[in-house]
């Protein structure tokens, strides 16, 4: 992972100026698992998650660094976990700074980060809201109860080439009149934008970091990135069929020509997609092979044709190889590289080869 961040960074020294580095680990590091992914990230400024409750499994995992909160807080009972040192808090509607605003606890080091909707549209606030937001957190910096604030947004289209532009001149006439730093470049915009990322005070990369493309056009290894993980199982049974012979539920393969199959321990169970369609390609050895049928709880069928050497207990890669990036995988199944690796369910082991 180290490595992903030399990459991102030299493309911004490229423009002149270098961001500080916020990297993004929600959803367990993207599934990679936090404890697991933190000694690759050390030249990073900051960690950014989801819940505060992250942000104290952090804490307990060793990192002392800055922290922060995407997600802001989920109620008002949550003022009371702000004690945490070098916490930077995400304010996405009014009722969140009510809540700042009302708590008899001053957080003289709490910084804030004020969300702009944007073109995502989902949470933040919009242009006049955006300004009344300021307004009260200004004056909450005035009389010492938090820290500072800043400004965050994040592209809705930021992997197209035009996907910035109009978003951005909205943003910034927004806030260009408001003191303070400014977030706006996921690993989208960092790649497909980097003289836009680098006019930024931080940026917040997250699945770049984990070694996958989040352009469409391009491969993690086209854009210089290594993979942080690797998804494997075990053949457990091998059958030869006859051409018309069925196997699967509904005999959901039926083979029209003589076919070896391959049993495979890896199944929705585990979090790998059930609707993964027959043919999603997989890896044994340095061939790349298919699978065959409809993905069970418990296990997959993949073609084993031509590989008489195979057989029950060797490895099959199901993403993370050069050959087999997780960007392929995700395309063939129709989804993308995080819903992949966020899915994985805990009764997959999680075998940390090299941190770094």
């Amino acid at each position: 992972m180290a490595a992903n961040i030399n990459t991102l960074r030299t493309g911004l020294l490229r423009q002149g100026h270098t961001p500080r580095f916020c990297a993004t680990v929600k959803s367990d590091a993207y599934g990679h698992g936090l404890r697991n992914v933190l000694p690759g990230l050390k030249d990073a400024s900051a960690l950014a998650v989801m819940q505060l409750s992250d942000a104290y499994d952090c804490r307990m995992a060793g990192w002392r660094k800055t922290i922060v909160v995407l997600g802001g807080l989920g109620d008002e009972s949550e003022v009371g976990m702000l004690d945490l040192p070098n916490l930077h808090l995400v304010i996405t509607h009014a009722a969140q700074i009510d809540w700042l605003a009302a708590s008899l606890i001053a957080q003289p080091d709490l910084f804030i980060w004020l969300r702009f909707r944007g073109d995502i549209g989902l949470t933040g606030f919009d242009d006049d809201a955006y300004r009344k937001a300021y307004a009260r957190c200004s004056a909450l910096v005035a009389a010492r109860r938090i820290a500072g604030v800043g400004h965050l947004h994040h592209h809705a289209s930021a992997e197209r080439d035009t996907g910035i532009a109009s978003a951005d001149a909205r943003f910034r006439a927004v806030v260009s009149a408001l003191p303070g730093p400014c977030s706006t470049s996921n690993s989208a915009t960092v790649l497909r934008h980097p003289d836009h990322a680098a006019q930024d005070d931080w940026i917040r990369p997250g699945l770049a970091l984990f070694g996958a493309s989040p352009l469409a056009h391009r491969s993690a290894c086209e854009l210089g990135f290594k993979p942080a993980m690797s998804l494997h199982a075990r053949i457990i049974g091998v059958r030869d069929l006859a051409r018309g012979e069925s196997m699967g539920y509904n005999a959901s393969f039926t083979a029209t020509a003589p076919t070896r199959v391959g049993i495979v321990s890896c199944g929705y169970g585990d979090g790998y997609p059930r609707h993964a369609r027959a043919g999603t390609p997989v890896q044994v050895g340095d061939h790349l092979t298919r699978t065959l049928g409809t993905v069970t709880m418990d296990l997959m069928t993949i073609d084993l044709t031509g590989l008489p050497e195979t057989k029950i207990g060797h490895r099959v890669t199901l993403w993370g190889t050069p050959e087999l990036p997780v960007e392929k995988v995700a395309s063939a199944i129709g989804t993308i590289a995080a819903d992949l690796f966020t899915g994985l369910t805990r009764r997959v082991p999680l075998i940390p080869i090299n941190a770094v």
